[in-house]
């Protein structure tokens, strides 16, 4: 079911009018359906039925305080990747013990306060940072819950810049030295193995990479088995693919059932961390036409929102379906829809075919859930947009619309 559709020409998010809560709210901002979110991570509970498993929802792609509590409130976990992202889900009230720490640069400040929360368990992607948990563990006293993240060097199929699981990318240990690794961790008093951990990349539509990958890290579960080493979780990180125009990405129970397939009976919980599949098709960006403007080989939309709001079609070439709010039966034409930022890399969509909208008019750009918000900047010192729920015919605002002297908060005249 999808909760952004027309009705009578008018674009709803549930049962609520775009339109109406752009007066309310001004423009640009994020709309997030919170039916939506919650109708995704039940596809995955139900997809996981009988498979002992965590959902650890990857906070990088979207960590507004109201969806992590959504999302909490429903039973899952979190994936995190800073400190900062361990505040938020506390806040949210999701459970250190459902909180899986993945990244390669952990910091000391970050350790420490990981190992105070009690979290579940760190994804180790170095020998330095085994050493550094190993000595802040030993300083507190405490035993740290590790899972090495192994690369399995599988090619994702997937843009590079979001490709993990290949060896030249800086993620995970190689499959050789996570053998010697594990073999320090079982000699500490300090580290208790508790996973093995393996994530190839995101935006992927194929089920084959996953499972190649999935069929490497169970040959290393059973050389570890072999050495008395035994594993009681596999986290297969998230990266299942989501339908941004064409793409036929495989649904949470097709997944679900390849793993069940290659897993077999081996006595293990799945740790799985969606975060695009979760929140990209439940969040929108509402932008206005601020300009038409019309050369002799373009025609440009000129919109309120800009690059520094979404940062994927200029970062990734990335295609956003763009719609307008309120259909007017005009016929379509070529446009540029760019961004009021000073580069031409601030764009939305290049030559797309577009109902030819006057200036004022609103647009949907669609799929914008997630890495939306959270790769927002202040870029030509621009605040940041508002973000707002919905669920059936109610709204709220979630994040406020940043000031301009947000913008300056903490800045200081130098006096030297």
């Amino acid at each position: 079911m999808d909760y952004f559709v027309f009705k009578d020409g008018e674009l709803y998010c549930e049962d609520v009018r775009v339109s109406v809560i752009a007066e309310k709210v001004g423009t640009p901002f994020y709309l997030y359906s919170a039916s939506t979110i919650e109708r995704h991570l039940k596809a995955y509970e139900s997809a996981l039925t009988g498979l002992p498993h965590l959902v650890c929802y990857a906070v990088k792609a979207n960590s507004n305080l109201a969806v992590l509590k959504l999302l909490g409130d429903l039973g899952a976990g979190a994936d995190i990747v800073s400190g900062g992202e361990l505040f938020r889900v506390t806040k949210a009230g999701i459970s250190p013990q459902k909180v899986v720490y993945s990244g390669v640069g952990k910091s000391e400040h970050e350790i420490s306060m990981a190992l105070d929360q009690g979290i579940l368990m760190f994804n180790v992607e170095s020998f330095g940072e085994l050493k550094a948990i190993e000595r802040l563990s030993q300083e507190k006293g405490k035993v740290a819950p590790i899972s090495f993240r192994v690369n399995p060097d599988v090619d994702p199929k997937t843009h590079p810049y979001i490709s993990t699981g290949l060896e030249e990318n800086k993620f995970g240990l190689p499959v050789e030295d996570a053998l010697r690794a594990y073999e320090y961790a079982k000699s500490s008093d300090c580290l208790a193995i508790k996973g093995i951990s393996c994530h190839i990349g995101s935006q992927l539509t194929d089920l084959s990479p996953f499972i190649d990958a999935l069929k490497r890290v169970l040959r290393l579960v059973d050389t570890l088995h072999d050495k008395g080493i035994d594993i009681e979780f596999l986290d297969m990180g998230g990266g299942l693919g989501i339908r941004y125009s064409d793409e036929t990405p495989p649904l949470p129970e097709e997944y679900a059932d390849a793993l069940r397939e290659t897993l077999g009976e081996r006595p293990i919980t799945l740790v799985l961390e969606p975060g695009r599949s979760i929140v990209g098709n439940a969040g929108i960006l509402v932008t206005k036409v601020l300009y038409k403007k019309e050369t002799g080989k373009k025609a440009f939309l000129i919109v309120d929102a800009a690059m520094n709001d979404l940062a994927r079609p200029s970062l990734y070439k990335a295609h956003h379906e763009i719609v307008p709010v309120e259909r007017g039966g005009r016929e379509s034409r070529p446009f540029d829809v760019v961004g009021p930022i000073c580069e031409t890399g601030d764009f939305f969509a290049r030559s797309r075919e577009l109902e030819d909208v006057d200036p004022g008019a609103l647009l949907a750009i669609r799929s914008a859930g997630a890495y939306g918000f959270t790769m927002s900047s202040n870029y030509n010192s621009r605040p940041r947009v508002a973000e707002v729920m919905a669920r059936g015919d109610h709204f709220s605002v979630v994040r406020a619309r940043e000031t301009y002297d947000d913008l300056i908060r903490g800045e200081e005249f130098f006096h030297g």
